[in-house]
């Protein structure tokens, strides 16, 4: 038995012929032959393209350094803001309002507890400071808030009239904080306080500045 003739798809030949070779052919005059077994192979003549023109951007060296400064910028200011030595925000001054007493007062944080009661015992922390700044007593270094009873004398006046209220002064609540100015009258008078050898803590006549928090109800 003779082997069985290969088999295309699409394609029925009885054998196998071997097709001569062809030179190439121009495509451009290329007629189809007259018979479909005829294998042609065709030779593509290109023509040459033109290469594209060259395309030169002039940079503006202007707008260059103005990009490279407003980066500059930006990453100092990302810098600055995340440095653990930068130096905290400056903090908005306090506004005073002025008592008919001469006691003036500024809530920096309005409380949401209970109001302050006279002969009542409170705690409070708190920092004071004399007119030029400088600290003369706080209970935050000593980690303990001041308990007393406010109202009652314990305290200099300055401190029970802006604690539990007065003459155009609302009482505090409690987890309010609020800096109080007082002035002598109402604070340590001509004797000044801790004096010791000629030398006083808080001297005679002093406006003093306290930072109250009022903590609680004891």
């Amino acid at each position: 038995m003779g082997l069985a003739a290969p088999y295309s798809v699409g394609t029925s030949l009885p054998s196998i012929q071997r097709l001569p070779s062809f030179k190439p052919q121009n495509c451009n005059n290329y007629s189809p032959p007259v018979s479909f077994h005829r294998h042609v192979e065709c030779a593509v003549q290109l023509q040459p393209q033109p290469a594209p023109p060259t395309v030169t951007v002039a940079r503006d060296e202007s707008l260059v350094k103005r990009r490279t400064v407003i980066s500059l910028l930006a990453l100092d200011a990302v810098l600055a803001y995340s440095s653990p030595n930068s130096s905290p925000a400056a903090e908005i001054p306090c506004e005073f309002q002025v008592a008919p007493s001469g006691l003036a007062f500024c809530d920096k944080l309005v409380g949401a507890g209970p109001q302050a009661v006279k002969g009542q015992l409170i705690k409070a922390h708190y920092v004071g400071r004399l007119e030029n700044g400088k600290v003369f007593d706080s209970s935050y270094n000593r980690g303990k808030p001041l308990t007393f009873r406010v109202g009652v004398g314990e305290v200099i006046k300055g401190w029970d009239e802006g604690i539990i209220g007065g003459d155009g002064v609302p009482p505090m609540l409690a987890g309010g904080k609020r800096t109080l100015k007082i002035p002598p009258e109402l604070g340590y008078g001509s004797r000044g306080a801790g004096c010791r050898g000629g030398s006083c803590i808080i001297p005679p006549d002093s406006v003093l500045l306290f930072d109250v928090e009022f903590v609680s109800q004891a």
